[in-house]
């Protein structure tokens, strides 16, 4: 579970693209079709989720859930770039992947589950810690330069 953690953290730490090297904002049309494809996407995720029992289904539906919140975030940020809509789909992509691991900490018992509950949120709240924090070095980047 920890390796679990820790992968994500590098991930969010290295992997992000920011949307600050994004283009200029979408039309209100591709913006809506986009969005109207995220939801899609997401309904069709859930539906794949019904026919599992018990805790799979709870971990499918938190994936699916986590999955259409970063989507929409990262379109978001592709239409309004900038360091504030970078932060949202870093904290979107921590708080998605803070509720899978903690349905799939479901599936252990007694202090294994506390513990690895635990665990998830000290990297999830590592994770926005570092989000801010990316968000701030981000603004004072783009005010040097405007200087």
């Amino acid at each position: 579970m920890q390796k679990h953690i820790i992968a994500f953290t590098i991930a969010l730490a290295t992997g992000f693209a920011g949307s600050a090297f994004a283009a200029d904002a979408m039309t209100k049309d591709a913006y809506k079709q986009a969005k109207d494809k995220i939801e899609e996407q997401a309904k069709a995720d859930k539906k794949a989720c019904e026919p599992m029992k018990e805790n799979a289904r709870d971990i499918c539906q938190a994936e699916a859930k986590a999955k259409e919140k970063i989507a929409k975030a990262e379109l978001d940020a592709q239409n309004r770039p900038g360091a504030k809509a970078d932060e949202k789909v870093r904290l979107m992509k921590a708080e998605g992947e803070y509720e899978v691991v903690k349905e799939k900490c479901e599936d252990q018992k007694g202090t294994a589950m506390a513990s690895c509950k635990k665990d998830a949120k000290v990297a999830y709240d590592k994770a926005k810690a570092e989000a801010r924090q990316a968000k701030g070095k981000a603004e004072t980047t783009n005010a040097a330069k405007k200087s």
